[in-house]
């Protein structure tokens, strides 16, 4: 039986922490298990997950579709969406069986790219890479989480983009049954004439085509919808992740838009949050003066969970007093204060 590679490239930087890396997970678990109940899919669709930050990796290797069980995603710093495709590009060349005089070949390898923000890498060479070898030979689908800002390098890879107004649960519901429908009539299709990847049909509501010619210049390096910061528990010394969300609002000199960044919450993560980090990936710098809220510890549950040492990490605290940096080890006599400081932000 000829097999439909099904892959999912998927973007698990810290933008993506809390709710959205979990309606993934769930929506990844509706998906195989609607599959499972069709017999299409069952007989010809193959499935791989990859995941990207600052690095990419294989989480799931390409397998059939009945042995297939989700994972848990972990969660990375940066967006290298080069990385990202290399890695994909690398899968395809190991494990796609070609057509010979002897023997049918897989069908063309069917793509579902998942990023909610901004490149923070230069992607070209990658891009003029999956042009020249794979953009003929794949169906790709790039679908952005929640606004248009890359669209400009997605544009590059695909005629087919679109946009997922990733809003509610319910709004995940919707885009995970559209992702299935696309992979049930793709499944069909190549059973019945091989013709490959059919998409279902998107609401304009919940999911959406992408104009590309309208498609905006691609910005780079931080992902301006929020602000991360990077965290350790002084008790557990585990990491975990500050999350801030853009908040525009109208400020009272003449009417003008300012922006902040109001918090969404403190999230733990594990250490493979490293091994998924981009280089030099803390050498942006956001005033704390534009950051509203701070969050308790979610590791021990200190009421103070954004403290800096003079060492510029940042910490949870139980009370002020001396407290041991469980970055560098040093002693410090932390105190309230009413200045503003700048703090080493993620590239999101």
């Amino acid at each position: 039986m000829r097999r439909l590679p099904i892959y999912f490239l998927i973007d698990i930087s810290e933008s993506m922490v809390g709710e959205q890396i979990q309606f993934v997970e769930e929506g990844i678990g509706t998906i195989i298990k609607g599959l499972k109940s069709d017999p299409y899919a069952l007989e010809t669709a193959w499935i791989s997950i990859i995941v990207f930050a600052g690095q990419a990796k294989t989480i799931m290797p390409l397998q059939e579709l009945v042995s297939f069980y989700p994972p848990k995603f972990p969660i990375g710093s940066g967006t290298s969406l080069g990385k990202g495709l290399g890695h994909l590009m690398y899968e395809l060349r190991t494990n796609i069986k070609k057509t010979t005089t002897e023997v049918k070949g897989d069908w063309k390898p069917l793509i579902f790219l998942f990023t909610d923000g901004v490149a923070t890498d230069h992607p070209n060479q990658a891009i003029d890479e999956w042009k020249r070898n794979w953009a003929k030979s794949a169906n790709l689908v790039a679908i952005s989480f929640g606004d248009e800002d890359s669209i400009g390098n997605l544009s590059k890879l695909t005629n087919d983009v679109l946009l997922f107004k990733n809003t509610t649960s319910e709004s995940y519901k919707a885009f995970f049954k559209w992702v299935t429908d696309s992979i049930r009539t793709s499944s069909e299709s190549v059973d019945r004439n091989g013709t490959g990847f059919e998409m279902a049909e998107v609401d304009g509501e919940t999911i959406s085509k992408i104009d590309l010619s309208k498609a905006p210049r691609e910005k780079h390096f931080v992902d301006s919808k929020y602000v991360i910061l990077l965290s350790k528990c002084e008790n557990t010394k585990r990491p975990y992740l500050i999350k801030y969300k853009k908040d525009l609002s109208d400020s009272e000199i003449q009417g003008f838009k300012t922006i902040s960044y109001r918090l969404n919450g403190a999230f733990p993560i594990d250490k493979t949050y490293f091994e998924f980090a981009e280089d030099n990936a803390m050498q942006q710098k956001i005033n704390s003066n534009e950051l509203q809220g701070t969050p308790s510890c979610p590791c021990c549950g200190n009421q103070i969970g954004f403290a800096m040492c003079s060492c510029g990490s940042i910490h949870c605290l139980s009370g002020p007093g001396e407290s041991t940096c469980p970055w560098c080890s040093l002693v410090n006599d932390y105190q309230f204060g009413d200045g503003s400081f700048d703090v080493g932000r993620s590239q999101g």
